[in-house]
């Protein structure tokens, strides 16, 4: 597999896991057979154009083609508007909300908690840095607030909350994969082809 092609099974596989879509799932709302959909996730299978497109679609993605010399101002543009979901930001402000909620949450947390308070902290650091907000993170962002604000009033345990931080961390780690450099065009070979291969039916 090339360089390019590894990006987009990578970057397929990240936007799956950020959107909390398992292979089945996908597979249920693509129609490409999740057997297929591991293969290409692998690298173990050429990917067609025609699965790419309806792959991609399912993720919120799109598939474009761009002037090489302006490729540095659409992933410029890509990364200060991915965060959005509709035009007023809502899914950012959402975001902000949550780890604005975190924050506070770590400094009344009680001694026991230290190491996870900790890890929340860095987290929290980390995920301020990025520009795509992806419904699932804003969950997982929920759902950790909700199991610190449990233990802290004594109806949850630790364990509860290190799951929730396992959560979040697979999160986080799924939209830093899914927001890495393109490699540049042209020190790869094309990531696909239109040629008679192409109309091949492999999706079996």
């Amino acid at each position: 597999m090339t360089y390019a092609t590894d990006y987009i099974a990578n970057a397929l596989k990240a936007a799956r896991e950020a959107e909390g879509l398992s292979q089945r799932k996908l597979s249920a709302k693509s129609g490409i057979p999740q057997s297929h959909i591991s293969k290409i996730e692998a690298g173990a299978v050429d990917l067609r154009l025609s699965s790419l497109i309806t792959l991609a679609r399912v993720l919120g993605l799109e598939l474009t083609l761009v002037d090489r010399k302006v490729v540095p101002s659409v992933h410029s543009i890509a990364g200060t508007s991915a965060g959005s979901a509709s035009p007023d930001g809502k899914s950012a402000r959402l975001a902000r909300k949550e780890l604005a909620r975190l924050q506070t949450t770590i400094a009344s947390l009680p001694e026991s908690a230290a190491k996870e308070a900790n890890q929340l902290h860095h987290l929290l650091r980390e995920l301020q840095n990025f520009s795509v907000v992806t419904p699932s993170m804003i969950d997982a962002l929920r759902k950790t607030y909700g199991a610190m604000w449990a233990f802290k009033n004594g109806t949850r345990n630790i364990v509860a909350v290190r799951h929730a931080l396992a959560q979040l961390q697979k999160k986080r780690n799924a939209m830093l994969h899914a927001s890495a450099t393109v490699p540049p065009i042209a020190s790869v070979r094309p990531a696909y082809s239109l040629d008679e291969e192409d109309i091949e039916d492999d999706d079996g």
